[in-house]
Formats: structure tokens, C-alpha cells, sequence
């Protein structure tokens, strides 16, 4: 593939810690209170030095961070940002507790499931006000799942800085020497394919269709559930587990994967033998395995590792009464927000706006580090390079019907909680579904009562 459409396999660290960051500010955002709305009285056309603290690591990450700052500093010459790369979650929640000169006045997070804590702990400052001052409508400039996930019980303390979107990836080679011409585009459908593209092996096997254990990788209880379209909470903030039908049918769908394609144990021990998540013999990448499921960084990782096959992309399927949303996925990604201790919240908002609404640098940052774009306008743009695959992530992200996990007081613990009955349901410990996810609901419940 051209050099230019090469994707930085770093960039997919993001998912890896993604679920335990959010479980660990949880445990430290809840003694954080900052002072939203507090020091909005800076002049932004004056000479002034921000501080932006941000989460990329990787040379070529932190050069394309080093570019889009570049790019703001020419459009606002009077504002100097001095960049700091590779914050975590927890250094970040710390920062902005104490406070003081150090401290950062805009910083960007890979973790979505915190901005319950950030926002709610008064951390970041409601971007609300701001984005009205700029006459920008972020309903109609984001994607709605990237929008949605942004802001907590009306507070909108963060603002989408790229995403991640998940698709299917699928051997096209397995598939033609199976007789399957087309990629699944409904769950029974799915079914069916991973059983014929499945060769055993005695014990074991030559070639799985699909890995369904939630120790799979990205084929997480999140992840599986965001293809039926969940409640995960009530009007009144209950948790929804035990109630909306979405869950049993999702639960229900990955146990029969598990059983038909060998069992739990079966399943884990071929697992066990496979490559790593993040290196060249990932199993997808050896062809041990055909259908993965797996954000838009894999492609580029992918083809690094020179596959002996063609690799095919496509949404991944969904419930078959909802074949009409097929093309819906499941969307995360980097979010933005300005520090409520900050004295230069007017500079830092031009900041953020220009990271996070202009097209032609949202657009830049994208082809930099080859993350989804972040606004419906730069999903259109034709300054975008890529593989022509990779416009499968930039649908699945534009698509009004894919879904994200809603913020929560405490984090992402709700989805742990969740992923925690996913791992006794599957290996057959826990065998009464629907009581298991009564015991889930209340337990979500009890955890939220308690960070509250």
C-alpha cells in the first residue's frame, strides 16, 4: 500500500488501556473538584502561553501533535503552546486537582469512558457557552456517537479530538476456498460463515473462523453489544442490563458462537497458543483465525506483517431484525477539554476549537496518524489519503446508527462490571442468564449510588 495510507501501529495502544484507565481515574477523580466557568476572562488577542498536555507517545504520534499545534501558532501568532506528550489519565486527573502554573490548561485524554468523572467532577470547564460564543452547533459538526459520548448529564466538558471506529476484518482468501463470496452482513449470517471457515485440527484447530471469547482481543461485551443498539441506563440512571432485551439477545448470540465453534475450553486453550494482540503473529495476521473483529488501526498492522492473503473490510454484521442498520459500528476515541483551573480559558478554547472543529486540520491530524475524523466535515473531505478500505471506518463513524458507551459518574466501572459477568457467563460458571444480569443491574447500581 502507499506510503501515505501506511497506518502507525502505536496509535492502537489507545485500546489496550483504554478499559483500564477508566477504571483507575475512577478510583482518583473522586476527590477532584475544580471550578468550571472560573477564569473565562483572559483576552485571547493578547500574548499569552498555554499548556497542553496530551497522551501520544509513539515519534510519529508526537510529531503530528508537534504539526497541528504549528498549524494553530501561525493562525494565532500572539499564542504560544508548549506541548508535553505521553500523560496518562491518572497524571492528568492529578494536574488538575493541584492546580497552579504548571499545571495544564487544555489536555487531551484516549479514554472516553472518564468523561462522566471529568465532568462531573467539575474538572474540565462546560464547553457549552463556548462553542454557543463561536456559533458552532456541535450536533450538527460532530458525528452523533462521537457527540453523544463528548458530555455528561448536559455538561459538555470535552470535545471529540479523532476516533476509533470498529469493523470486521475478514481472509478473503478463507473465504473464497470456503465458497463464501461476500462478507456477513447479518449476525446468523456470521454464524454460519465462522462454522464453515472453521477447520479442526483434533483438539485444536488449523483454522478458527472467529475467536467469540471476550478474552479475544477487541471482541469485548462493549464491543459485541454496540452492534444491538443498547440502553445501558434508564431515564431515571438505573442501570438497564437486566431489562432492555438488547443485552440477553447480545449474551445469548456470543454463548452459542462459543459452543458451536468448540466450546469455552476447547476455545481458550487454542487462544492461549496464538500470537500477541499488538505483534506481527496476531492470528488474524497468520490467517489461524479468518473474521476479527477490530478498530480501523488494524489494517495498517495488518499488512505491515505480510499476510500471505488479501484482507477484506466491512461493518461488522448485525441482529438480523436490524438488517437495515447494517453499516452501524462501534465508535470511541481522543477526547479534548479545558482545565477549570486554567487562567486562559478564552486562549485555550481557541485552542481546542482549532484542533477539534477545523476541517483542514482535523483533516491533517487524521492523515498524520491515520485515527477516524472527528467532524462530519472532514469525513467528506477529499484531502483525505487513505487505503480505499479504510473508508469502511469513516462510514461506520459518519453512520447516524452507530453507538458508543454512555458516560457514567464513575468511569467506565459499569462496563467492567458488565465484562466481568461476559467472562463467568461464557465459561459456563454462571448458567442463569437472566438472573446474572439482575445481579449485574444491581450491582451497577449499588457502584453508582456509591461514587454519587
Amino acid at each position: 500500500m502507499p506510503e501515505n495510507s501506511r497506518f502507525i501501529p502505536a496509535v492502537s495502544r489507545k485500546a489496550a488501556v483504554a478499559l483500564a484507565a477508566s477504571a483507575s481515574l475512577a478510583l482518583l477523580a473522586t476527590a477532584c473538584t475544580g471550578q468550571s466557568g472560573s477564569g473565562a476572562s483572559d483576552d485571547p488577542s493578547k500574548e499569552t502561553t498555554l499548556t497542553f498536555w496530551h497522551a501520544w507517545s509513539a515519534p510519529g504520534e508526537v510529531a503530528a501533535v508537534k504539526s497541528l499545534v504549528a498549524g494553530f501558532e501561525k493562525a494565532h501568532p500572539n499564542i504560544h503552546v508548549t506541548v508535553v506528550g505521553g500523560m496518562t489519565d491518572d497524571k492528568i486527573n492529578q494536574a488538575l486537582r493541584a492546580g497552579g502554573s504548571k499545571a495544564p490548561d487544555v489536555i487531551s485524554s484516549f479514554t472516553t469512558n472518564n468523561v462522566g468523572k471529568f465532568c462531573s467532577s467539575g474538572a474540565l470547564v462546560d464547553l457549552g457557552p463556548f462553542f454557543e460564543k463561536s456559533g458552532i452547533d456541535p450536533a450538527t459538526t460532530f458525528p452523533k456517537a462521537m457527540n453523544e459520548y463528548t458530555q455528561f448529564e448536559g455538561d459538555r466538558c470535552t470535545v471529540p479530538l479523532l476516533g476509533d471506529a470498529y469493523g470486521l476484518y475478514y481472509n478473503k482468501t478463507a473465504f473464497a476456498k470456503a465458497g463464501l463470496k461476500t462478507p456477513p452482513k447479518t449476525w446468523s449470517e456470521f454464524e454460519a460463515d465462522a462454522k464453515k471457515l472453521t477447520i479442526t485440527d483434533g483438539d485444536s484447530y488449523k483454522q478458527l473462523g472467529f475467536m467469540p471469547n471476550y478474552h479475544g482481543w477487541e471482541s469485548t461485551t462493549e464491543h459485541y453489544l454496540a452492534q444491538f443498539s443498547p440502553t445501558y441506563f434508564d431515564a431515571q440512571g438505573k442501570s438497564n442490563v437486566a431489562k432492555d432485551p438488547a443485552f440477553e439477545k447480545a449474551f445469548t448470540l456470543q454463548k452459542r458462537l462459543v459452543d458451536e465453534l468448540g466450546g469455552f475450553r476447547k476455545l481458550e486453550t487454542f487462544r492461549s497458543k496464538l500470537g500477541d494482540e499488538w505483534g506481527p503473529k496476531h492470528p488474524f495476521h497468520t490467517g489461524q483465525v479468518a473474521m476479527q473483529l477490530d478498530g480501523e488501526w488494524r489494517l495498517g498492522m495488518a499488512e505491515e506483517a505480510k499476510p500471505g492473503f488479501e484482507i477484506g473490510v466491512a461493518p461488522l454484521p448485525v441482529p438480523d431484525d436490524q438488517a437495515d442498520q447494517y453499516g452501524k459500528g462501534y465508535i470511541t476515541g481522543t477526547i479534548a477539554g479545558i482545565a477549570a483551573t486554567s487562567k486562559k480559558q478564552n486562549a485555550a478554547w481557541e485552542l481546542v476549537k482549532y484542533m477539534t472543529t477545523d476541517t483542514d486540520a482535523v483533516v491533517g491530524f487524521s492523515n498524520a496518524i491515520h485515527n477516524v475524523p472527528s467532524t462530519l466535515a472532514a469525513l467528506k473531505s477529499p484531502k483525505l489519503t487513505y487505503d480505499p478500505r479504510f473508508k469502511t471506518f469513516l462510514d461506520i463513524a459518519a453512520n447516524p446508527n452507530s453507538t458508543t458507551s454512555p458516560a457514567s459518574v464513575n468511569g467506565g466501572v459499569y462496563l467492567v462490571t458488565i465484562q466481568e459477568f461476559g467472562y463467568a457467563y461464557e465459561s459456563g460458571k454462571a448458567k442463569d442468564l437472566k438472573a446474572g444480569l439482575a445481579r449485574t443491574a444491581a450491582q451497577i447500581d449499588t457502584d453508582i449510588a456509591q461514587a454519587k
